[in-house]
């Protein structure tokens, strides 16, 4: 279904478009997207079914503007050097990915010692929606929100009684993926459960990957003004590194990665809030000796007054606690070394305000105070505007800053380490406009933004050693487009274009970026053609730079054998396109799968 649930949120192709769909991301609170003045975009359950990926990251890739993963395989990211799962969103993604805040509904997910979320944690089964902010969202989530926020919304029982899904595939180098969900609701109680396993020996020598992952939600609604949850998901995957091409492979790793929340609601007629809990944790081991435990733990608090007409103030508090522990267990003649063990915190407090004006105008401000423990506070402004020319066409605009607080990798492990460093900052100014036409049927949605940022953490030369400094700056401008259109209820189509100009190159950011897909259902088939185009993609940087375009041409053909069973064939790279994403890790050609899914 391609890109189009950012502009309406469906369920499924034949629903009814709808121009007032619900978000939560863009203000923490629910509201219409059509009254959030940043960019977000919602990729919905049914598009991360139809794509029948394992891995959630590459279907945003595909269905997100300005949004691009790395890959270095068939299936699985790693960790480490050679490893993929790079995130970057307008040219803004770190190395390794600190500048764009992964969320877990709603809670901050990325690993205590160096900072950044682990793509290969994130399983596509177990996913309700993703909303993406794109752009600066510090003001509301803090720190790593530098370029912007993925929510990954998890799933849980809506409807009374008992549903449950199956889904097997068997693809090109025994790739194998299995996966059984299944949810329980009865009056105000609801349970849901999911348990996933891929793996594969990969298109290269020494290139398998396996993943095991568990999810599990609970719900519980006291009464219609307060409802509570708890949900815990743990994965462990085991890859080995191919190396780099013509090169001797690298190493191998094992990785648990673990992830609790507890979540209490509130909801009045003036009043509404949340109040979260939530510990991450996880163990990383490295054929080389490398071994590290972390947590990343804290609480997130918010509640939204709507003291008069049109006007709601949010008010929030967080507090976030993240390190660890890592050490090589073979160095010193296999007595060990440890590199760090220690914790950071940071505690912001922040509000947010909209106001209504004449039904057309919509505005809004806020302000952050983060206080970090080791470099004392950051102010975070924010402010835009929502004007709706009329009820199909609608101007938006903001100004946003962004930061992202230095990691303890950077504070205070090996040579470049500095404990003095401040954090990175941004600014960015963005204008869009949104238009719905032929009775909603045909929808567009363009985008101009302009980014500065300052303060990037650099390596440089101290004498005779590395040293992390706050010396980097950057100048990001770019458009995005995104449309689709619905002919009829069998049909769609949908498209996104983004392209962004550097005044310095970034890894894992096309200058242009296309997505077109098609969908066609007829009687119990259903038929899907996809087209992504990259182009002037840096794979290398620095003093000899490299860079590649590539198409990959993709189709999907599924048909429904009966209420509880279809099944489908799924095509990859059907041009052959012989392309790399990571530098001196070439991709493979064309790929196949085959699948059944069982609903019961």
């Amino acid at each position: 279904m391609g890109s189009i649930s950012f502009l309406y949120a469906q369920n499924s192709i034949s629903d009814t478009m709808t121009i007032e769909e619900v978000i939560v991301t863009g203000t923490k609170v629910a509201v219409s997207r059509n009254n959030v003045s940043v960019t977000v975009t919602v990729v919905d359950e049914k598009e991360i079914e139809e794509s029948s990926e394992s891995a959630l990251l590459p279907v945003l890739t595909e269905r997100v503007p300005g949004l691009f993963v790395t890959e270095r395989g068939i299936t699985g990211f790693g960790v480490a050097t050679g490893s993929a799962g790079q995130i970057t969103i307008r040219g803004i993604g770190g190395s390794p990915n600190t500048q764009v805040l992964v969320l877990l509904n709603g809670n901050p997910q990325y690993m205590g010692i160096f900072g950044h979320p682990l793509p290969d944690a994130y399983v596509a089964s177990d996913v309700e929606r993703v909303e993406v902010i794109r752009g600066p969202a510090s003001n509301l989530y803090g720190s790593n929100a530098m370029g912007g926020v993925i929510n990954i919304i998890t799933k849980k029982q809506k409807k009374d009684g008992f549903k449950a899904n199956a889904r097997v595939m068997y693809g090109s180098y025994n790739t194998q993926k299995y996966m059984v969900n299944g949810g329980y609701k009865k009056k105000k109680f609801n349970v849901f459960a999911g348990i996933n396993h891929d793996q594969t020996v990969g298109h290269r020598d020494s290139s398998d990957f396996s993943i095991t992952d568990g999810y599990f939600r609970t719900g519980y609604e006291i009464n219609k003004h307060f409802k509570s949850s708890f949900n815990f998901s743990l994965s462990q995957f085991e890859a080995t590194d191919p190396g780099p091409e013509g090169g001797n492979a690298g190493n191998s790793i094992d990785i648990t990665r673990g992830m609790g929340a507890f979540v209490f609601d509130n909801k009045f007629d003036k009043i509404s809030g949340s109040l979260r809990l939530f510990y991450n944790f996880g163990e990383h081991n490295i054929s080389d000796g490398f071994h590290s435990t972390d947590n990343n733990y804290g609480f997130v608090f918010y509640e939204a007054f709507k003291l008069f007409s049109g006007n709601t103030i949010t008010l929030g508090l967080d507090y976030k606690k993240y390190g660890g522990k890592a050490e090589n267990t073979f160095a010193m003649n296999g007595n060990g070394i440890v590199f760090a063990d220690t914790s950071v915190y940071e505690l912001g407090a922040y509000i947010f305000i909209q106001q209504k004006l004449f039904n057309k105008l919509m505005l809004d401000a806020g302000f952050r105070l983060e206080h970090n423990n080791i470099y004392g506070n950051e102010p975070v402004p924010s402010a835009g505007f929502v004007y709706k020319i009329n009820k199909r066409s609608i101007l938006k605009g903001s100004v946003s800053k962004g930061f992202r607080s230095p990691t303890i990798r950077e504070l205070f492990m090996w040579a470049p380490a500095n404990d003095s460093l401040l954090p990175e900052r941004m600014i960015q100014y963005e204008i869009s406009f949104n238009q719905y036409l032929f009775g909603d049927k045909l929808s567009f949605e363009i985008t101009v933004f302009k980014a500065y940022g300052e303060n990037l953490i650099k390596i440089i030369m101290d004498g005779n050693q590395p040293k992390n400094v706050n010396t980097g700056k950057f100048s990001n401008l770019g458009l995005e487009f995104a449309t689709g259109y619905k002919p009829s209820e069998n049909l769609i189509f949908n498209a996104n274009y983004s392209y962004i100009s550097m005044d310095e190159p970034v890894i894992a950011t096309p200058e242009h970026k296309i997505f077109v897909s098609g969908t066609y259902n007829w009687i119990a088939f259903s038929f899907n053609l996809s087209l992504q185009s990259i182009i002037n993609l840096y794979t290398q940087t620095g003093q000899s730079p490299v860079k590649g375009s590539y198409n990959l041409l993709n189709t999907r053909i599924g048909y429904k054998i009966n209420k509880y069973f279809d099944v489908f064939v799924k095509g990859e790279n059907l041009l052959n396109t012989q392309y790399q994403i990571n530098y001196g890790y070439p991709m493979p050609g064309i790929i196949g799968f085959g699948g059944i899914n069982l609903h019961f």
